[in-house]
Order: C-alpha cells, then sequence, then structure tokens
C-alpha cells in the first residue's frame, strides 16, 4: 500500500538558495546520501517533462518523470519503474505496486523565513525509514543554504 507523508523544514534565506541547495548536484548529492551513501541523479537540468534517474553508485535505482516544474518553487516527479545497471527496466509486479508515486517539492514563502514542504507517496515497507530518515535529509537541504 502507498502512503502520503509530508515533512516541512523552515529555511531563513530566499527561495532561490533554498532550491539551489536541493537541485545542483553537489547540494542534491549531500542531502540525498542520507537515505543511501553516494546517491546522485542523471538529468537534463530538471526541466519539466524530463526523465530523471536516481541512482545508487552501483547504477541501481528508479526512473521518473518530471510532471511540473516552476523554478524556485515547486517540482513534482512522477515515479516509473526501476534502473539497474543504468538500464531501465519493463514494469514487474513490484514495480507496478509503486509505479505512478509522486514526490513533490514546494517553498513556501513566510513573512520572516521560507518553508521547504516535501509531500511523499512511501510504500508500507519504507514507510518507517523515511519518516525517520526524510528529516534528516531536510537539515541538511538547510545546512546546505548557509
Amino acid at each position: 500500500m502507498i502512503n502520503r507523508l509530508e515533512f516541512t523544514i523552515d529555511i531563513d534565506t530566499e527561495k532561490p538558495k533554498i532550491w539551489e541547495a536541493l537541485w545542483s548536484e553537489s547540494s542534491y548529492r549531500k542531502w540525498a546520501s542520507v537515505f543511501f551513501d553516494g546517491s546522485y541523479a542523471v538529468t537534463d537540468n530538471w526541466k519539466e517533462g524530463s526523465k530523471v534517474h536516481f541512482l545508487a553508485p552501483d547504477q541501481s535505482g528508479i526512473y521518473s518523470f518530471i510532471e511540473k516544474h516552476i523554478p524556485n518553487e515547486f517540482i513534482e516527479f512522477r515515479h516509473i519503474g526501476s534502473v539497474i545497471e543504468g538500464k531501465e527496466q519493463p514494469l514487474d509486479d513490484e514495480a507496478k505496486k509503486w509505479s505512478g508515486a509522486t514526490e513533490i517539492y514546494k517553498i513556501i514563502e513566510g513573512e520572516d523565513t521560507n518553508t521547504l514542504k516535501v509531500e511523499i507517496d512511501v510504500m508500507d515497507e519504507h514507510l518507517e525509514f523515511m519518516k525517520n530518515t526524510f528529516p534528516q535529509a531536510l537539515e541538511k537541504v538547510k545546512n546546505n543554504c548557509s
């Protein structure tokens, strides 16, 4: 079963700096490493409609599409399937369980601070891991802004 989780963190800096801390290659590698050390993303500059491979060092991971992208404000990923050794895999029964899950990043402007909000669909077997790990990732994003 897929569960929707939400996480937020207040960051005392301007929206473009938060966006850079999320999606520049070096910053992304820093905060994504809390999920799997050495994680990285391969994409066409995070453009709307483009494909993204979210990978571990052995080139395994998932591939997704960017459904919507408003720079410095909003990005939505739709996760499609698995990647093994850098190659997209046909959808098997396991991948079909989560294919179509979304992951959304929003920066909400406040008076004194901006709030980064993440909404993510998570399978039951990853629920506790994500509940415990995602706040650590957001702290790293915040630290990348200073």
